[in-house]
């Protein structure tokens, strides 16, 4: 199995929470003994998760130079990537709800999305295996634990999966700037795939031909032109969830 590390205190703390058992070490700044620190380490020890104190230099060199809040952990990685296999399964329950990023590059809106994903009880959110980001410190660290509950589905043809959804009976719905229908004139309460493309160029020509209707987010002409990507899918998530009348925690 392999291993990878993790930093900051929201990755370690959705660790401990949700793969303690998967923990094999944590790393903590020696002079660092606030609080929110102290915390994850009455956690760690009470799970039995071995635990150092180094110096900072250290924790730098371990991190690469991220910002890693004093403490690092090393995780035994588990598969956390789905593909299209798992596709079936994820959508075997209730009314689904989607969120596919077109090849969205940045790690930090990769892992916003996530968390807003799980905060809006997306099923699953998928992306392209290649050329677009993947799982890694950085994105968990942003996600603040997403990353741990919300499925990541790793596709090697984006359309075909796409293509694929809408014969298993979902609508697809991509988010354009220049579209005409406004995202509250869109139905969400049909089982739905929500697509935004990446920070410069928004949806490709294949993935965008694949949409059933495309949705803009109505905004003042102010001169700002688009959203961050991550901005924009919480926008497109809480209205679904909005129109699902959803009032209890879960997926939806």
């Amino acid at each position: 199995m392999a291993e990878e590390l993790i930093h900051g205190m929201h990755a370690v703390a959705a660790a401990l929470k949700y793969e303690s058992e998967q923990l094999r070490g944590l790393w903590v700044e020696s002079q660092r003994r606030d609080a929110r620190i102290q915390a994850l380490l009455d956690e760690a020890a009470k799970r039995g998760v071995p635990i150092r104190a180094v110096n900072r230099a250290e924790l730098d060199r371990m991190s690469g130079g991220a910002r890693h809040q004093g403490i690092v952990a090393r995780l035994a990685v588990q598969q956390r990537t789905h593909d299209e296999a798992d596709l079936p399964a994820l959508l075997a329950t209730g009314p689904a709800l989607l969120l596919v990023l077109d090849g969205v590059q940045d790690p930090h809106n990769l892992g916003a999305c996530l968390r807003g994903a799980a905060a809006a009880g997306a099923r699953a959110v998928i992306a392209p295996a290649d050329r677009a980001a993947g799982l890694n410190a950085t994105v968990r660290k942003v996600a603040c634990g997403a990353a741990e509950i919300v499925p990541f589905v790793a596709v090697t043809n984006l359309a075909r999966t796409l293509r694929e959804l809408r014969q298993q009976g979902l609508w697809i719905v991509g988010a354009a700037g220049e579209a005409d229908a406004s995202l509250y004139e869109v139905d969400f309460t049909l089982p739905t795939a929500i697509v935004l493309g990446a920070e410069e160029k928004g949806l490709r020509r294949l993935t965008r031909e694949v949409c059933d209707r495309l949705a803009r987010i109505p905004m003042t002409e102010n001169g700002v032109e688009s959203l961050n990507v991550s901005v924009a899918a919480g926008i497109f998530l809480f209205e679904a969830r909005r129109q699902r009348g959803v009032k209890n925690n879960g997926y939806i």
